[in-house]
């Protein structure tokens, strides 16, 4: 009987557990229904700002020259002398003697021609002498016979013209002989035309050069040159680009890279050239930098030739427009404004692209936030969340 009615009491205390917790769980109060929230995207901001001023035009280019020229000798013979400063990287002044050629010859030369030149010109006063003796003759034959000489006057030979006029030509043959040997002697000096930087050299003391053959090569210290390609899109922004050569075209900043710092030259666009290039449909702006390799300046490099920079072009000034982070433009030219929370999409036209921002006109307000990423898409009045501090 003991086994039974423990059976019993546990059967009877399960059921009564399970009548508790049905009673538990009727008395539970119903949960609160809630709709989810609206997801609406995050977007991030930047803004736009009115421009004032001229447009900067931005480009990048390699310094070149504005004048190269090869060393040639006008004259063959032998080096005698050389400059210490002709050779490669030297720097030389207008007019200084660069190497001298052995001038013996030349001067003896000169001298053969002073003395030949000499003997014409006595040759000269002789004939002259003989002509007017012979004029004065003739005059006194005609007054003699009463100025019944028959014919139209004394012939040329009488009167000894043409003797007089190649003795006249001798001695101008010979004066042209004379300075054609004294221009030959001054060339045995040969000078720089300019003042610049030797590139290379190739001439040394004791070598036999030739007339016409380079033995150096020298550039312009006074101005350097940076052919600036830019689409025609961007060359119509410049300023007088078609203007006459020769005057002073818009302003222009070039910046280089030296070492762990940036160096600014001002120069001005000098002029444009008259083709589009072939391959890559651009126009070549031609940027000039006077004294680009200043003498004793401290701690500023040179703009040396050859060196890649940037560049930036003083603009042509527009009533209105805006500045705007360059993510910002999305693809078809338009920029997605942020207003009371929601998306204006605005077509805008674009004057200039930089780095960093892109220059605009449209129906944008200065301050207004503009989407800079966060959206892979946007429709009109899209309502999205900005950053705080975003909004004007």
């Amino acid at each position: 009987m003991s086994r039974v009615s423990g059976l019993v009491t546990a059967g009877a205390i399960v059921l009564v557990s399970l009548a508790i917790a049905a009673l538990l769980i009727s008395r539970a109060p119903e949960p609160t229904r809630t709709d989810p929230p609206a997801q609406i995207p995050f977007a991030q901001t930047g803004l736009a700002a009115t421009g004032s001023g001229p447009i900067p035009v931005y480009g990048a280019g390699t310094v070149r020259p504005s004048a190269e020229i090869d060393i040639a000798p006008q004259v063959s013979g032998r080096v005698v002398s050389v400059d210490p400063r002709f050779r490669s990287g030297g720097r030389v002044v207008a007019g200084q003697t660069l190497f001298r050629i052995e001038d013996d010859d030349y001067r003896y030369q000169v001298e053969e021609a002073e003395a030949n030149l000499a003997a014409r010109r006595v040759a000269l006063l002789e004939e002259r002498e003989r002509s007017d003796i012979a004029r004065t003759q003739y005059e006194f034959y005609s007054d003699a016979r009463d100025g019944s000489v028959s014919g139209t006057g004394a012939s040329p030979l009488t009167l000894r013209e043409p003797q007089l006029n190649a003795a006249i030509a001798a001695v101008e043959r010979d004066e042209a002989r004379l300075a054609s040997v004294n221009l030959a002697l001054s060339r045995t000096v040969v000078t720089a035309p300019f003042a610049g930087f030797v590139r290379e050299e190739s001439v040394d003391l004791g070598q036999i050069v030739a007339a016409g053959q380079p033995v150096g090569r020298l550039f312009a210290s006074d101005a350097v040159e940076v052919v600036v390609p830019l689409s025609d899109a961007d060359a119509a922004l410049v300023p007088g680009l078609w203007a006459v050569e020769g005057e002073a075209g818009a302003s222009a900043r070039v910046t280089a890279e030296y070492g762990a710092g940036s160096y600014v030259w001002e120069g001005y666009v000098d002029r444009a050239e008259a083709f589009l290039d072939a391959q890559t449909r651009t126009v070549d702006i031609v940027v000039r930098v006077p004294d680009p390799f200043p003498a004793g300046a401290a701690g500023a490099p040179p703009l040396l030739v050859g060196e890649f920079v940037e560049v930036e072009i003083e603009g042509i000034e527009v009533d209105a427009y805006f500045r705007v982070p360059r993510a910002a433009l999305q693809p078809g030219d338009e920029v997605w404004m942020v207003r009371d929370g929601a998306v204006t999409i605005v077509p805008v036209q674009v004057l200039q692209r930089a780095d960093d921002e892109v220059f605009v006109t449209g129906s944008l307000a200065h301050g207004a936030a503009v989407v800079t990423g966060g959206l892979p898409f946007a429709t009109e009045g899209m309502p999205v969340q900005a950053e705080a501090g975003a909004s004007p």
